[in-house]
């Protein structure tokens, strides 16, 4: 049997250790200091995937709780955040979560560009319910309805039996 290890100087539990090694940044936005997030929980992919469809503003919460703590969502709607600003800090926080140290720039194209992700959690299209109700979109390159195809071509002959 080996001798327990001591911890490394400096660290005397994984919580201190973890502590240093995620750096504790923080960054102020619309006035409220939130941690800069160093990692991605791991309830978080399964929860996003859960609460997809979801619109309702306390499973909102309960996601951006997961990646910045706290009540920040209240705290971003009352200092008038807006949906394209936080779809940008949507996307700039998981990118920090996930090991990319994007900029608030590069999270902001990112989004125009269709490809943040922020759209889990407040998409930038109608909602469901919206989407569901729209008229159905044309199909062929056209842009055309199909013509119908004559009986002739698609039916077939009635045979007699030869008994």
């Amino acid at each position: 049997m080996s001798p327990a290890r001591k911890p490394q100087a400096g660290h005397e539990s994984w919580d201190a250790f973890w502590a240093e090694v995620s750096g504790g940044r923080t960054e102020v936005i619309r006035g409220v200091e939130v941690a800069v997030p160093s990692d991605m929980p791991l309830v978080m992919e399964q929860r996003i995937e859960e609460l997809r469809d979801s619109e309702a503003e306390e499973d909102l919460q309960e996601l951006v709780a997961m990646l910045f703590g706290g009540d920040v969502l209240g705290e971003w709607i009352e200092a008038g955040m807006g949906v394209l600003e936080f779809q940008t800090v949507l996307t700039w926080g998981m990118a920090q979560a996930g090991g990319r140290d994007m900029s608030f720039g590069e999270a902001l194209e990112l989004v125009r560009s269709g490809g943040g992700e922020g759209k889990p959690a407040a998409p930038k299209g109608p909602n469901r319910a919206a989407r569901r109700s729209a008229p159905a979109k044309r199909s062929a390159a056209g842009g055309g309805q199909s013509k119908r195809t004559s009986g002739g071509s698609t039916s077939s002959r009635r045979t007699t039996s030869r008994s």
